[in-house]
């Protein structure tokens, strides 16, 4: 299926996205995450459109062709950043009350939306629960099983880390790739078809700021400050929701986001996806697009 290159004027970007279905469709946003790109929802998007859905799949700030309008706006990857974003963008397209479906960062956006903002919403597709960070308590430290899969994250609060991700961004995303998603089994061709968004002049700078402001060890743009505080709170979320889970994911196990149940005052579930790591989309397409067909019968 073709996909057509779109870009659109936010406050702060010019934010590349892709469309495919007819424009009176249902409108889907499909959010990718870190590190991943639009191409993770390229099975997903026919089964949507097949279904008379408008599928809209972004690239996030500092991924692929979105850039930023200013030179002095900071390179922020924090929540507050991803969630405005997607924000403006719904707002810039004129699209009324799509189904969000995310994971990783693009979940995290799609959470700090529906959690703020439930009036411009549908229904919500979440990966792995409530993706909405607890700065705050991030001090607090996990257990060590945990601890270890977040080593990627403690590598970029150094400068070393920084200077490895700018040396080696395509060998060090295809490993976390693999460690994320240990029986995906995808090829050369399947990488390098992402890979190439990961070559935005942004790209380490959103990263890095991103991991670093999660455990506050770096300030967050101050334009961005009050939405912060609202997600201080650890917002409801209130619309419909299906919340998914692989199984077999390097990253986060199904009883993680189990927990997450009083977080989401909506109508809910809950599905653990058998043998799919944490790329979802790409693994399981099926899976996700069958989430946001059942949210739209549901809400129809």
């Amino acid at each position: 299926m073709t996909s057509v290159l779109n870009r659109v004027r936010t406050s702060v970007l010019e934010i590349a996205y892709e469309q495919s279905g007819s424009e009176d469709g249902v409108p889907v946003l499909l959010m990718h995450g870190f590190p991943y790109d639009p191409r993770t929802y390229d099975l997903v998007v026919p089964l949507l459109v097949a279904a008379g859905c408008r599928a809209i799949v972004p690239y996030l700030r500092g991924y692929g062709p979105t850039r930023f309008l200013a030179a002095e706006t900071p390179r922020s990857g924090q929540q507050a950043a991803l969630g405005n974003d997607l924000k403006e963008l719904i707002d810039a397209l004129g699209v009324r009350r799509p189904v969000l479906a995310g994971y990783d960062w693009g979940g995290r956006a799609a959470c700090v939306v529906a959690a703020l903002w439930p009036d411009k919403v549908r229904g919500l597709v979440s990966a792995n629960g409530y993706n909405i960070q607890d700065i705050a308590g991030s001090t607090k430290p996990a257990p060590p099983e945990l601890e270890h899969r977040l080593w990627y994250q403690y590598y970029l609060h150094t400068e070393r880390g920084r200077a490895g991700l700018t040396a080696n961004r395509r060998e060090f995303c295809r490993l976390l790739w693999r460690l994320w998603s240990p029986n995906w089994r995808f090829d050369d061709a399947t990488f390098e078809r992402t890979a190439g968004s990961f070559d935005n002049p942004d790209f380490v700078d959103v990263v890095i700021q991103s991991y670093r402001h999660r455990f506050g060890y770096a300030p967050g743009d101050p334009a961005l400050e009050a939405i912060e505080q609202r997600l201080a709170a650890k917002p409801r979320i209130p619309v419909p929701t299906i919340v998914l889970h692989g199984d077999d994911s390097g990253l986060s196990q199904p009883e993680s986001s189990v927990a997450h149940r009083p977080l989401f005052t909506g109508p809910y579930q809950h599905r653990v996806i058998p043998v799919a790591g944490h790329n979802l989309p790409q693994e399981t397409p099926k899976a996700v697009a069958d989430a946001v067909l059942e949210l739209i019968q549901a809400t129809t």
